[in-house]
């Protein structure tokens, strides 16, 4: 039964495009559609084929540039200038490089052919909401099935529907509301819909979670076949994201956008910050996470057998992000598109590990490896236990045997740099690092030596035999790799994880918004504000804020203070989330974008054969890439394309 649900309704919901039994359905064909819904399989066809068309451009690392489009990853220049079939692969990198247009913009959702699937074409979100709409219009109708279910289904498209409005109003800021279908026959001036202003857009995505709330059925309540589905915990979680985005600096406040008008001259943006919407974000949180709580999710942890507390932590967090619609941390989730095979190494010389599908060309960057905690839960810089001034430099000798198979232990042949010594569990696993260890399986065979060594200077196992940095073939440009969606326990060598879920929302998230919300608000306090953030902290294996804080870093002031949890907080987010695709709207919904994204990104002299050479003698981190830009205000909105500016009279963001 469980094989029949993946491969008659997941398989087929989630790996579709812009579903082939849509197109063949003209929605001004009324006596069609009316026909379709007067039986529960037509009718299910089409609800499977709205969430198709929503799904797979959302959770897909090539296409979606949120998970490719900021300062988290580096790229080779091959890999960064890649195409498919005449198509951009990875706008994401286009878009980091400050190369968005208006003509044709990357990572357009607005219209169709928003986002490719290497030669085909999604729905619009706007096509997605018609559809809804189609789907809410007529599913009453339907003859042969039983008002609870009709129920059901209605919430899970209502919930839809919101989905796409949020993606379209953090992408673009003000949208135009559809909550009717406009009849194809309808006078011009009724087909050229305005935008509003931006407090009604998420006024108006509420008001559809609350009432796909009042239908749905809590996670734990449903069949398995509705995994993928919206649920009522889902719903309640995307609420409070929603309030969170109208409370945040970009959207409740904004001077950028005080000319910013609509057709007639009205505001699209208020400029003066409202602080009771933190509260309503803080609170809708609250009432998620209880929920949520009530019904069974829970954070990934408890793991054992693995040789140490340190090894058995790395593994929770490994598995923080891992999920077949059966991970209790995971409050929605779809399949998903990865790019495991640019995070592998290749690792010719090694035939137990050899994946020739792996190019290792897409790397963490120096800034996210320098962006996760010391070990004692602080920022490399606040920790005066730790050696900041020393990070560049030789480490000492590693003695301490909670780092048993993490790092070499009492080695005296072995270099370790400082950066690596010491930190958090989330950066062991989450990176790879030149001489931390990484355990990737195959699984269960003794025999194979599956913790391997990373060593990452020219000529060694992980390292490049290139002696330059090459624009013709797949390099790391580095010296990191990525370990966050890969496994210890199995070396995967598909292109795409296949069985895998995508963690849309999870119960972490949950609990960060807790804290920033109430900070935001009230300001730091243990119950509000340390509680949910320390619960996060706990499963991380690090201590909780105030210890941190208090017992070992050089401004222990820093939690009594509404702009000191603020960056707290912020960087939990950034670690936690780190790789995911949350920092591309966090940096822009804080206001931050324009500070963090014109840097250029560093690294290590790949091509150095030995500590010094490798680690530019001393002398610091060298530029890997040299082209990132991020033009304030205009590129904190993506733009809309200028044909459809012209057509239909919209009014064109600022800047572009």
């Amino acid at each position: 039964m469980r094989s029949f649900f993946i491969l008659s309704i997941l398989a087929s919901l989630l790996f579709s495009g812009c579903g082939d039994y849509l197109d063949m359905v003209p929605e001004k064909d009324i006596e069609t559609v009316e026909t379709i819904f007067e039986r529960r399989r037509s009718a299910e066809n089409w609800l499977i084929g709205v969430y198709a068309s929503v799904a797979p451009p959302m959770t897909d690392f090539s296409t979606n540039p949120i998970f490719l489009g900021t300062d988290e990853v580096v790229m080779c220049e091959l890999l960064r200038n890649a195409s498919a079939n005449g198509i951009v692969q990875y706008p994401g990198s286009k878009v980091a490089q400050g190369l968005q247009m208006s003509q044709s913009p990357y990572g357009n959702i607005w219209d169709k052919g928003a986002l490719a699937d290497r030669g085909g074409e999604y729905c619009s979100m706007y096509e997605n909401i018609r559809n809804c709409n189609v789907f809410l219009d007529n599913i009453d109708n339907v003859y042969d099935m039983e008002d609870a279910e009709k129920e059901q289904w209605k919430g899970e498209v209502l919930a839809l529907k919101a989905y796409c409005y949020f993606e379209l109003i953090r992408r673009y800021g003000p949208i135009v509301l559809v909550p009717k279908n406009i009849s194809v026959d309808a006078d011009k001036s009724q087909t050229y819909q305005s935008r509003v202003h931006v407090d009604t857009c998420f006024k108006a995505v509420v008001d559809l979670l609350d009432e796909a709330a009042e239908y749905l059925l809590p996670s734990d309540a449903r069949t398995y076949d509705r995994s993928a589905y919206f649920s009522k915990d889902a719903a309640l979680a995307l609420k409070a994201k929603v309030l969170l985005y109208a409370a945040s600096p970009l959207f409740n406040g904004n001077e950028f956008y005080a000319d910013f008008k609509g057709k007639n001259g009205e505001p699209l943006f208020s400029t003066e910050p409202d602080p009771e919407k933190w509260r309503l974000a803080a609170e809708a949180a609250d009432e998620a996470v209880k929920f949520c709580e009530d019904h069974g999710h829970i954070l990934t942890s408890g793991s054992a057998g693995k040789g140490s507390k340190l090894l058995n932590t790395m593994y929770d967090i490994e598995f923080s992000v891992h999920s077949d619609f059966d991970n209790p941390e995971f409050i929605l989730e779809w399949k998903f598109a990865h790019l495991s095979s640019h995070y592998l190494p290749l690792l010719p010389t090694n035939l137990n590990h050899v994946n020739y599908d792996a190019t290792g060309s897409l790397n963490p960057s120096l800034k996210m490896v320098e962006m996760f905690y010391t070990e004692n839960g602080l920022p490399l810089e606040a920790d005066n236990t730790w050696g900041y001034e020393q990070r560049y430099k030789q480490g000492g000798m590693e003695t301490n045997a909670k780092y048993t198979d993490v790092v070499p232990l009492n080695s005296s042949t072995e270099k370790i740099l400082h950066l690596h010594l010491r930190r958090e569990p989330r950066f062991y696993a989450n990176i790879a690092a030149d001489r931390t260890y990484w355990k990737r399986g195959p699984k269960g065979n003794p025999r194979v030596d599956n913790n391997l060594l990373v060593r990452a200077y020219r000529n060694e196992e992980f390292g490049t035999s290139e002696n330059v940095v090459s624009s013709r073939k797949f390099q790391n440009v580095n010296g990191y790799w990525m370990k966050k969606f890969t496994y210890s326990d199995l070396q995967t060598k598909s292109y795409y994880l296949s069985e895998e879920t995508f963690p849309v929302i999870r119960l972490a998230e949950l609990y960060l918004m807790q804290a920033e919300a109430w900070n935001e608000y009230e300001g730091p306090s243990a119950e509000k504000v340390y509680k949910p953030l320390n619960k996060v902290r706990e499963r991380a294996g690090i201590f909780d804020v105030e210890t941190s804080w208090r017992s070992y870093s050089n401004s222990p002031e820093k939690i009594m203070t509404r702009e000191g949890m603020r960056d707290i907080i912020r960087q939990e987010i950034n670690i936690e989330f780190a790789f995911e695709g949350h920092r591309f709207f966090n940096l822009r919904r804080w206001k931050t974008a324009h500070e963090e994204l014109n840097e250029h990104p560093m690294g290590w002299n790949i091509i150095g054969e030995n500590f010094e050479a490798f680690y530019n003698y001393g002398n610091g981190p060298i530029e890997v890439e040299t082209v990132r830009k991020f033009t304030a205000p205009r590129d904190y909105l993506f733009p809309l394309r200028a044909e459809d500016v012209l057509i239909s009279g919209l009014q064109q963001n600022p800047g572009w």
